[in-house]
C-alpha cells in the first residue's frame, strides 16, 4: 500500500496545473510534435527524478533539495537551491491557487453567487488545512484524486465519442510555428522532483523501492498527459482554450464541462497540497524555522500575492517551468555525478546542456 500511495503522490502531483496547457499548445504545434515532446521530456524527467531518488537515498533523512545540495556540493550550491526551490515552489503554489480557485468559482458561482476571490479563498483554506496536517492525509487524497481523474476522463471520452474526430486531433492553428513553445509548460507539467524526499519518508522500511515508485509514477504521468491531450483536443478542435476545459461546452454541453471542471479541481488541489507540504518542510527542516511559522509562510505569501494582483497563470507557470525547475534539475545532475562517478557525465552533461539552453532561450525570449 505504501508503494501505491507513493506512485499516486508522484503521478498525482505531476498531473497538475501544467497539464491543462497541453491541449492548447498541441493546437499551436501539432499533435505529432507535442507527443514527441512529451515522450522526450518524459525521458528527461524520468532521469532527473531517478537522480533525485538516488541522492535522497544517499543523504540523511529530513532534508530537502537545499539540504541535499549542501551535503553533496557545498554552501554555494545550497544557496542556489534555496533560491530556485523556494521561488519555484512559491510560484507553483500560486499557480495552483489561481487555477484551482478559478475552477471552483466556475463550478459553484452559478448556484451560490459570490466572486472569484471568495471561491479562491475557500480553495486556499481547505488546502492550507491539509498542508498543516502532513503527508499521511495528502497521500490518501492523492490516491483518491488520481482514481477520480480516471473516472472523469473516461466519462468525457464516452460522452464525447461521437464528437472526437481525427480532424480535431490533427488541428493546427494558423500562425508562426514555434518549436520551443512546449518546453516550459511541459517541463512544469512533468515535474514532481520536489516530492521525492516526501515519498522516501512515506515508504519507510521499503525505501529501496523508491526507484520503482519513481519509474511507475513518471510513466503514469506521461501516459495521462498524452491521453488528456488526445481526448481534449479531439473533442474541442479549433475551440480548444488555454485552460483546456472551458472549450468543451460547445461540443459536449454544460454537464460534461462541470464534470471536467471537477477533475481540474481535484488535480490542482492535490498538487497544491503536496507542493505546499514540501515547501513547508524546507522552511522547517532545512532553515530550522518553527513548524507553524513555516506553514504560515508557505501558505500566506502565495495567497497574499494573489490578493494583491498576481493572477496571470500563464506568466507564473512559464517562469517556474523554464527557469526554476531547470536550476533544480541541473543541481540534481551534479549531485548524482558526485555520488556515482565521472563516468555518468555521458548522461548528466547532455541533460545540463538542455536545461541551460532552455534557461537562455527563455531569458532571450522575454527580453526580446
Amino acid at each position: 500500500m505504501r508503494i501505491l500511495y507513493g506512485v499516486s503522490i508522484l503521478a498525482g502531483t505531476i498531473v497538475g496545473a501544467g497539464l491543462f496547457s497541453l491541449p492548447y499548445i498541441a493546437s499551436q504545434v501539432g499533435i505529432s510534435f507535442i507527443v514527441l515532446y512529451i515522450v522526450a521530456l518524459g525521458v528527461v524527467s524520468m532521469l532527473i527524478h531517478l537522480f533525485l531518488g538516488k541522492v535522497s537515498l544517499e543523504t540523511p533523512d529530513f532534508m530537502r533539495l537545499p539540504g541535499f545540495a549542501n551535503y553533496h556540493l557545498g554552501k554555494k550550491a545550497q544557496n542556489v537551491a534555496y533560491v530556485s526551490g523556494i521561488l519555484g515552489m512559491m510560484g507553483a503554489v500560486l499557480a495552483y491557487i489561481i487555477l484551482g480557485g478559478g475552477f471552483l468559482y466556475t463550478l459553484f458561482s452559478q448556484y451560490f453567487g459570490g466572486g472569484e476571490v471568495l471561491y479562491t479563498t475557500i480553495y486556499f483554506l481547505v488546502g492550507a488545512y491539509f498542508i498543516f496536517f502532513g503527508i499521511r492525509a495528502i497521500s490518501k487524497v492523492q490516491l483518491g484524486g488520481l482514481i477520480f481523474f480516471f473516472i472523469i476522463l473516461v466519462g468525457i471520452l464516452l460522452r464525447g465519442m461521437d464528437t472526437i474526430s481525427l480532424d480535431n486531433i490533427f488541428y493546427i492553428k494558423e500562425g508562426a510555428f514555434d518549436p520551443f513553445l512546449p518546453y516550459g509548460p511541459l517541463l512544469f507539467a512533468l515535474w514532481g522532483g520536489s516530492l521525492i524526499p516526501e515519498i522516501e519518508e512515506l515508504l519507510g522500511k521499503e525505501k529501496k523501492k523508491l526507484p520503482l515508485v519513481i519509474f511507475l509514477g513518471v510513466i503514469a504521468a506521461v501516459i495521462i498527459s498524452i491521453l488528456f491531450v488526445l481526448i481534449i483536443l479531439g473533442v474541442s478542435g479549433e475551440n480548444v482554450t488555454q485552460d483546456a476545459l472551458s472549450g468543451l461546452g460547445g461540443s459536449l454541453g454544460n454537464g460534461v464541462v462541470s464534470l471536467a471542471l471537477l477533475f481540474g479541481l481535484f488535480a490542482t488541489f492535490t498538487s497544491f497540497v503536496a507542493i505546499g507540504l514540501t515547501l513547508k518542510k524546507i522552511f522547517w527542516y532545512d532553515l530550522k524555522i518553527n513548524k507553524h511559522l513555516s506553514w504560515a509562510i508557505t501558505c500566506l505569501i502565495p495567497f497574499l500575492l494573489f490578493i494583491f494582483g498576481a493572477r496571470d497563470f500563464v506568466v507564473v507557470i512559464g517562469t517556474v517551468g523554464a527557469l526554476m525547475i531547470a536550476v533544480d534539475a541541473i543541481l540534481a545532475s551534479f549531485m548524482y555525478e558526485k555520488i556515482k562517478s565521472k563516468k555518468v557525465r555521458l548522461i548528466t552533461y547532455p541533460l545540463i546542456f538542455v536545461f541551460v539552453a532552455g534557461i537562455a532561450y527563455e531569458i532571450i525570449y522575454y527580453i526580446g
